[in-house]
Parts: C-alpha cells; sequence; structure tokens
C-alpha cells in the first residue's frame, strides 16, 4: 500500500475521513446511551435534561455529518492535474477500518482444529495481517485493485480455512460506512468481503477521475475504470444482498451504479468530441443524439437519488450535480440543433433524402403544423425553429447555473462555474446573431430530442481469476479436506513392517490419498490404521499434497525398514448452523442509532456463557424480541414483557434468511 504518512491530497482527505469517523463513534455512543436512560427513567427532570443532551447531540452529528458530505465532494483532489475545461467527476471515498490482529484466534485454532504447532504458521499470519494493512491505503492505479482483488480472494480461503459455521472466532471487524460515519462491527468475515468489494469499485472511481481527460488514451482509461466500478457494485449489490451498512444497501448500490456508467457516457462523449466537432449536418446531428444521451442518463441518476431510502444518505451535493449535469447536456443537445438549423440551409447538391431522415431520428414529435421536409426547405421556419432550440439551450443552461450558485459546495468548485457560464455565453452569442424579429410571433415549442448512442456502456463484471494468488495457509494441506467444516481425529502415528512385499491394503485418491480395502489382520490394521484414513505424512515427511503414485514411492524408498505414518480420521459432523442475522433498525439516517459498538475488544468477558450471538447480514420482521446484536441499540422491550409491542425507530429486525 502507499505510505499512510504521504502529505497527499487524497491521503489528507482519508485522514479526515478517519478522524471525523471516530467523532461521529463517539457522538453516536452518547446519544446510545441517551436513549437508553431516556427509556429507563421516569423521572421527568431526569426526562427533561435526557432530551437536552440528545438534542445537543443531535445537532453534533448533523454537523459532523455535513463534514463528511464535504469530504464526499472534494472533487477536485481526485481530478487529473493537468489543466482541463471539464465538469469534474464524482470518485467513491475508500471505507475506513480498524486494525484487526488475527494472531491469537488463528493460532489458536490451527493448534486446536488442526493439531498442529501453531507457531510454525506465525509467518503466514503476519503476511495476512500485513496485506490487510497495506489494503488500507492502496495505490490509485492498477496495482492497487490488484492487491485489493488479492485480499478479497485470500479471505475466500481464510473463511474456509478457519471460520466454522457453527461458532464466532472471536474476531472483531469495524468498518465505517462511506456516507454517514457510523461504525458497523461484526464477527462475521463476510463484512469484510463486503467492504473490500466496495473499496475495490470505490478505487476504480479515483482511477477513473484520475485519468487525463484531455487524451484519447486517457479518456478511454476512464471508461473502462467506471465501467469496472458499476460492475464491481453490482456484484456486491447481488452477492451481498443484506448488507447492515447503508453504503452497500440495494438501494445505494442501485444509484451508485447508474452514476458510474453515467459518467462513463459523459466519458464517451468527451472521446467523440476531443478532435473538434465539424459543424457539418450530419456530423452536428450525431453529436446532438450522443449528448442528449448523456443528459438523459444524468437525469436518471437524479431522480434516482431523490427516491427514498437513499435521499436521506446521498450527499445532497452529488444529486444537484446530477441535476445540473443533466441540464447542461440537455442545454448542448439544443444547441447543436440549433446550429444545424440556423448555420445550414438546404443546397440543392444536398441529398434531400438523407437530411430528412437524419432529422427526424432526432425528433419523438414535430410542432403542429411542421414537416420535416417543410422545415429544411422554409427558410423562415427552418430560423423560427433553431431560435426556439436555442431558447430551450438557454433555460437549461440557466437552470444549472441557478442550482450550482444555490449549492454551497458546487460554489466553490471554480471549473464547474467556468464551464456552464462559458456555454451559457456560447448560446446567448447564438441567438444574438440570428435575425431580429418580434419573437412573440413565434408560438414554435422546440420538442424534445431523442436520446440515442452508437457506443455501448456497461457494467463490467469482475475478473477475479485473472488474478492469480497463493493460499498462505496452504501448508494446512488441500481445502476440499483440511477446512473449517470438516472435523478429524489428531493425527496417529501408525508403524507396522510389510508382508512378503505387501501392505494390506490399497490407496485411493487425490490430495491426500486415503486407504481402502484395508485387511483386517494385516500389520497396519493390528497397530490402529483404519479403512478411510487419510495418509497425512509418511516416514516424517508431509505428504498431504501428495497423490496416490508419490505416496507409495516414498514408501517403498523405505525398504525393509518399519514403516512409519501418521494417519487422520474424519469425524462426522451434524452440528447446525445459525443462520439469523443482524440488519437495519428503521430511521436510522436521522438519529444515528441504528448501529453503535455495543462491545469492545478489551471489554469482553471472556468468563461468562454468553448467549449465542446472531451472525451476519439479514433483515425481516421475525423474532423482533429476541436478537441483542453489536450494530443496534438495546431494544426498549424487556425481556420479561410477553406483550407484543409497536415497532420503534429502535426495534432489532432480524430473520431466518441467509446472506445469499
Amino acid at each position: 500500500g502507499c505510505n499512510p504518512l504521504a502529505e497527499t491530497g487524497r491521503s489528507k482527505l482519508q485522514n479526515q475521513r478517519a478522524v471525523l469517523n471516530q467523532q461521529i463513534l463517539k457522538a453516536v455512543r452518547l446519544r446510545a446511551g441517551a436513549e437508553n436512560l431516556l427509556r429507563a427513567t421516569t423521572n421527568n427532570k431526569v426526562r427533561e435534561q435526557v432530551l437536552l443532551e440528545l438534542s445537543f447531540v443531535n445537532s453534533d452529528l448533523q454537523i459532523l455529518k455535513e463534514e463528511l458530505e464535504g469530504l464526499n465532494i472534494s472533487v477536485e483532489v481526485y481530478q487529473n492535474t493537468e489543466e482541463t475545461f471539464s465538469i469534474p467527476l464524482v470518485p467513491l471515498g475508500l471505507k475506513e477500518t480498524k486494525e484487526v490482529d488475527f494472531t491469537v484466534a488463528l493460532k489458536d485454532f490451527i493448534q486446536e482444529h488442526y493439531s498442529e504447532d501453531s507457531s510454525e504458521y506465525e509467518d503466514e499470519i503476519a503476511d495476512l495481517m500485513d496485506l490487510r494493512q497495506a489494503c488500507r491505503t492502496p495505490s490509485r492505479d492498477e496495482a492497487g485493485a490488484e492487491m485489493l482483488i488479492s485480499y478479497f480472494l485470500q479471505l475466500g480461503y481464510v473463511e474456509n480455512r478457519f471460520f466454522p459455521p457453527t461458532r464466532y472466532m472471536g474476531i472483531l471487524f469495524t468498518w465505517y460506512d462511506s456516507f454517514t460515519g457510523v461504525p458497523v462491527c461484526q464477527q462475521n468475515l463476510l463484512l469484510e468481503k463486503a467492504s473490500i468489494l466496495f473499496n475495490i469499485g470505490a478505487l476504480y472511481t479515483q482511477i477513473g477521475t484520475r485519468c487525463n481527460r484531455q487524451t484519447k488514451t486517457g479518456l478511454e482509461n476512464a471508461v473502462d475504470a467506471f465501467q469496472k466500478a458499476a460492475g464491481v457494485l453490482s456484484y456486491l449489490k447481488e452477492t451481498f444482498t443484506h448488507t447492515p451498512s447503508y453504503d452497500m444497501s440495494p438501494a445505494m448500490l442501485n444509484v451508485l451504479v447508474k452514476m458510474m456508467l453515467a459518467q462513463a457516457h459523459e466519458c464517451v462523449f468527451e472521446q467523440i468530441s476531443l478532435p473538434g466537432i465539424r459543424n457539418e449536418f450530419f456530423t452536428l446531428v450525431k453529436m446532438t443524439q450522443e449528448v442528449a444521451k448523456v443528459g438523459e442518463v444524468y437525469m436518471l441518476v437524479n431522480t434516482a437519488m431523490n427516491q427514498e431510502p437513499v435521499k436521506e444518505n446521498i450527499p445532497y451535493s452529488w444529486s444537484k450535480l446530477a441535476q445540473i449535469k443533466s441540464d447542461h447536456y440537455k442545454a448542448l443537445a439544443h444547441y447543436f440543433i440549433a446550429t444545424i438549423l440556423c448555420d445550414h440551409e438546404l443546397q440543392s447538391n444536398d441529398d434531400e433524402d438523407q437530411q430528412e431522415k437524419a432529422l427526424s431520428q432526432l425528433y419523438d414529435y414535430m410542432p403542429e403544423g411542421l414537416m420535416v421536409l417543410t422545415i429544411l426547405k422554409d427558410k423562415v421556419q427552418r430560423k423560427q425553429l433553431g431560435k426556439a432550440h436555442l431558447r430551450k439551450a438557454i433555460v437549461y443552461h440557466e437552470e444549472a447555473l441557478r442550482v450550482c450558485g444555490l449549492c454551497k459546495k458546487l460554489r466553490n468548485i471554480d471549473i464547474l462555474q467556468e464551464v456552464l457560464t462559458a456555454a451559457h455565453k456560447r448560446s446567448l452569442l447564438k441567438y444574438a446573431q440570428q435575425d431580429k424579429e418580434d419573437d412573440f410571433l413565434s408560438l414554435i415549442q422546440a420538442p424534445d430530442i431523442l436520446p440515442k448512442t452508437e457506443h455501448k456502456v456497461e457494467a463490467v463484471a469482475p475478473q477475479f481469476s485473472k488474478v492469480k494468488i497463493k493460499d498462505f495457509f496452504h501448508r494446512l494441506g488441500p481445502l476440499s479436506v483440511f477446512s473449517a467444516k470438516q472435523r478429524w481425529t489428531a493425527p496417529r502415528t501408525v508403524r507396522f513392517r510389510c508382508e512378503a512385499g505387501e501392505l494390506g491394503f490399497s490407496l485411493k485418491g487425490g490430495s491426500p490419498v486415503q486407504t481402502y480395502c484395508l485387511d483386517p489382520v494385516c500389520s497396519a490394521a493390528l497397530v490402529g490404521l483404519k479403512e478411510g484414513d487419510y495418509i497425512v505424512s509418511v516416514g516424517g515427511v508431509d505428504c498431504k499434497w501428495l497423490g496416490v503414485n508419490e505416496v507409495l514411492e516414498k514408501i517403498k524408498s523405505l525398504g525393509e525398514q518399519p514403516i512409519e505414518i501418521e494417519v487422520i480420521s474424519c469425524q462426522d459432523t451434524n452440528a447446525s448452523m445459525h443462520n439469523k442475522s443482524a440488519t437495519y433498525s428503521v430511521g436510522m439516517q436521522k438519529t444515528y442509532s441504528l448501529i453503535c459498538l455495543a462491545m469492545e475488544e478489551d471489554k469482553i468477558d471472556r468468563t461468562k456463557k454468553a448467549p449465542p450471538k446472531l451472525p451476519f447480514l439479514s433483515w425481516g420482521t421475525k423474532n423482533r424480541q429476541k436478537a441483542a446484536s453489536t450494530l443496534c441499540l438495546p431494544s426498549a422491550v424487556t425481556a420479561s414483557s410477553p406483550i407484543k409491542k409497536k415497532l420503534s425507530p429502535f426495534t432489532l429486525l432480524n430473520t431466518e434468511s441467509s446472506l445469499y
């Protein structure tokens, strides 16, 4: 990873984000305590004091949330350093996390479950922790993305080897919401995997915004990065469907995918217009439809951002920027078609049919009394319709400038103001150049333009298979046998001699090999070898990864000496899996009381027999009074009360549905 102490603009933003997250965590805990006291007390004076404290904490949380939103709209830091005259693109900030120490839990599990000397795996555990630490500060390039993907894939191995479905490992993973700063703490590894996926998508958005949009290669890379970001976020939405963090909820991810694809469309248009836009009939027709498509996709993004429940958590300035871009690109579409009508009169050598066909494709309908061919031939009607489009372009430009001026965050982005102002002045100048006639006599209203693009922009699914990694804990043996789900006896040493050159049993399978067709009276069986045992070593040499032929070679190499092998026997396990899980409480975004840490690593009472914790990631309406999640505030319902109470903003919702 990058040097976390490097004084770059991006690292400063992430450091500020980490500080804000800690302040939000402190305020959330204060609020949790105040709300619990408010439920418990009946003293009116105490209630008044607590309500006053809650009011103060709410105000403090709102201020912190606005500061976090300011970091999310600090888009200029992520843009390319080259001089550019383009509207800034929006990146996602990386989710912040706390450090995690795997050492004790993994060493204990290796000793207990795998019956191996855990001290021999200290280097592997250190490598895993180093990789996780590096993933907190990935470089903003393809190497950084590959590092995050490699950690995500490594987590798949770790989950299978060390996280049994029937119990928790005692490792707490804490991640902060990218938009609200509220922490989520879980003992389940799926939170870690989901958060790493989010950061992979976020990193691709930062790579896309960093590309030089003044070159063809830079724009191609930007389009590719935003499509990859959309693919990763879409994969996250489909795979982890009930994440306990609003920035990874299906509704929020759906909006983020749309926003990334819209930015890819924007870069495609810039790529087409990079060589310059020739003032030629058919070129302008094509550009009109392309830019209208950009305006349409941003309009859909803005609509999605203003829907519940996303509206309460998406940065306000992002929604307004999407609205500004929609108006800006719609205005450009009307400007281009006005240029077609005002600057290109039908000449005798022009292909009349082709121009009529091209122009008719721009409209869903024509104003009453007008025909496309008539407009092409009639100079007056052409001018009138062209001026109508210019008027509509000016209206859109003015609306974009008005919205930009009303948003404090966007008002401070100089390049955005410059681009909008320049486009507005260009449309005004074009309108002023037309013949001075009484516009009040013209009742023509410019029709809407049909968007169309010849370029395919879609989410690119993540290609995890392209990143090759090696299981850190490869030495434990093949994952198909040596996993957390399987249980077996401790390794037993079997010493025997061959009788007349015969072992008394056969070997089968891949790695590790199994015994079968065991002669019950052979010397190996008499000293403890069983049918179906796995051979894990021969003569003190590990052979978990060896096949049948290789194991037989090792046995033959011992010659007439006594043969010493270590074997294990699989045990049947019928332990049921817990599949209840913790999830959202309603009303979180306004109160910040959804997710708080009710558990600290240094405060866990190991001596008490804890009730079974509910694992990760689901929601529903069953068992409302049973669950006590590390993510949510305690319910106001007491354990002794059998009365079913109404749902409140602090009620815990649980279900028996599984994650996938």
